[in-house]
């Protein structure tokens, strides 16, 4: 028998409990750096060594962080259900709970690629790299980050994932942030829907969709009991 597909889409949220400094919040990470100064092309060209500092720091504290009962949680839905995350977040919570199926649409803050070359792609964990650490082939490395202004690659691949959806969780972001917003457009009419942010806003207008407004670490491990129970 078929199992029914879960996809899961992920937000700032899920990581902020486990301790990941957010963008957004009072004490998040732009309090300290500008959305210009290091995360655009133009912040690159213009000063790479403080854009390759912020992401280090990034790193650093990545490492000092574990995945939180929401993370966990999702590997439980693998036991009935064909799961696939897909998070807008750049840390690796999700992998170190021990999720299979997993599609960054923001990039990886644990990998590195070339300047010159998108396919080459290095894991370096929590490590550090500096101005002079290049690819193979001798060009400068850059984060493995998709950027403000830049193209998300694999977005038509996430609206792929979704179109072929029973279930679709919504976590740790609200229905007005994209990309959450517009993939769920491609959920089939079908597909139940499930939204968890402390922040949701009641929507209209879209079908078989229920609102859990608490925080990701105790409303996912009690969305995702109902739906095993159930199941």
């Amino acid at each position: 028998m078929k199992r029914e597909k879960v996809v899961v889409l992920t937000g700032a949220g899920i990581s902020a409990e486990s301790g990941i400094r957010t963008f957004r919040d009072a004490d998040g990470l732009w309090e300290e750096y500008r959305i210009e100064e290091v995360a655009t092309w133009d912040a690159w060209q213009r000063n790479p060594a403080l854009v390759l500092e912020f992401y280090n720091k990034r790193r650093a504290q990545l490492g000092t962080v574990v995945p939180n009962a929401a993370h966990v949680a999702l590997v439980k839905l693998e036991e009935k259900f064909d799961v696939q995350i897909i998070t807008q977040n750049v840390d690796d919570l999700h992998e170190r709970a021990g999720s299979a199926n997993i599609l960054h649409l923001h990039g990886e803050l644990v990998k590195v690629r070339s300047t010159a070359d998108d396919e080459l792609v290095y894991n370096i964990g929590y490590g550090e790299i500096g101005l002079g650490d290049h690819c193979e082939k001798g060009f400068q490395l850059r984060p493995h980050i998709v950027w403000f202004g830049e193209a998300v690659p694999l977005i038509e691949a996430a609206a792929d994932l979704v179109a072929e959806a029973d279930i679709l969780l919504i976590i740790g972001t609200s229905l007005l942030v994209y990309p959450a917003a517009g993939l769920m457009h491609y959920a089939p009419a079908r597909c139940m829907k499930y939204v968890v942010d402390p922040n949701s806003l009641p929507v209209g207008g879209i079908s078989r969709l229920e609102v859990l407004q608490m925080k990701a670490g105790s409303g996912v491990p009690l969305l995702v009991n109902r739906l095993l129970s159930d199941n």
